[in-house]
């Protein structure tokens, strides 16, 4: 669970923050719909905002890049832990991508949050599913909407499709994380540690308590635990969120609520009734969307636009630079091509 944990997050340095935005080649806006890779909006200066919001009296951080004039809107749900600055390169990247014709927002999960905003509240799986519904309607999202997920994102982003099914036009799943891999070892041990009460309390305990440590201190085991390929703002975020008592708690309490749900067989005929609107990214050596539920997907719901990420990247892609932009690369290809139907 550490190594999902340490792979799935970021920090911001503070509460509201602006990035800047790099410049692109200019195009005429008549060919912005087209959003090949090359056509880029270079006049405008964009900035990835972080801001907080409150989702039904839950503070939320928000990691976004509005469109002057969207054609849609990209809704972004991390996996576990939803610390959404994480995603930083990964949201400058999709909105690169797509040319500036979508804005695009990734929504943190409940309780995920540097600052212990909610007062220890653990938030289940259900959950954060009604919390990004509910930052759709706070939001006031008019543009048609497209539903991205990572790894258990990708199940919340299947449950907004079927409450939201007129107002998203297209869902993508990235390594997603859909059922239960009993031959996983790796899942195995983590339903030991979070179906146990002292166990989780131990991990959360031992965690936490690595924030004593001075900040270089953290900074380095980081560096020597997940090596030089890895981007500042990961390495950043082993030293802020990951550390803070409710954030860890948050991070276990939400992944046993997930195990439990997804011990269940997946709805497959909502799967087959939505097919032509979803399309799902697996990887080669992936616990969480083994190739074999790549099969099973194939199998079950043959319409879904399924491919297989073969550059080397893992599970946590946004762990990298690299892997940020292809990933975000492949997204816009797959509503380029959706659109273009």
């Amino acid at each position: 669970m550490l190594a999902r944990i340490a792979a799935l997050t970021e920090r911001p340095r503070s509460f509201i923050r602006s990035f800047k935005y790099r410049r692109t080649d200019s195009i005429p806006n008549s060919s912005r719909r087209e959003m090949d890779f090359t056509d880029l909006d270079s006049n405008a200066t964009k900035c990835v905002n972080l801001r907080l919001c409150s989702v039904s009296g839950c503070m939320t951080e928000i990691l976004e890049i509005r469109a002057d004039r969207p054609s849609f809107h990209v809704v972004f749900v991390p996996g576990n832990p939803g610390v959404i600055t994480f995603y930083k390169e990964f949201v400058e990247s999709l909105f690169k991508s797509l040319g500036g014709t979508a804005s695009v927002s990734a929504v943190g999960a409940s309780g995920h949050t540097e600052k212990n905003w909610e007062h220890g509240k653990l938030y289940s799986l259900q959950e954060q599913i009604d919390h990004k519904i509910e930052f759709i309607k706070v939001q006031n999202i008019e543009a048609p909407l497209v539903l991205v997920g990572h790894s258990i994102g990708s199940y919340i982003a299947l449950e907004m499709l079927r409450r939201l099914p007129e107002k998203a036009m297209y869902c993508i799943g990235l390594y997603p994380f859909l059922a239960l891999n009993l031959q996983s070892k790796k899942q195995a041990v983590i339903v030991k540690v979070i179906m146990s009460r002292v166990l989780s309390t131990m991990v959360t305990l031992f965690v936490a308590s690595l924030r004593l440590l001075p900040r270089q201190v953290l900074r380095l085991i980081s560096e020597l635990s997940n090596g030089k390929s890895w981007s500042n703002t990961a390495h950043e975020a082993c030293c802020s969120h990951l550390p803070q008592y409710h954030t860890i708690r948050n991070v276990l309490y939400m992944a046993r609520t997930e195990f439990i749900k997804l011990s269940e067989t997946p709805d497959w005929e909502f799967m087959r009734e939505n097919q032509e609107k979803i399309s799902f990214l697996y990887g080669i050596d992936d616990h969480w969307g083994p190739l074999q539920m790549f099969e099973e997907v194939s199998r079950q719901a043959s319409g879904i636009a399924l491919s297989i990420e073969r550059e080397g990247h893992t599970h946590g892609f946004c762990c990298t630079e690299a892997g940020s932009i292809w990933v975000a690369r492949h997204i816009a290809s797959l509503i380029k091509n959706k659109l273009a139907r």
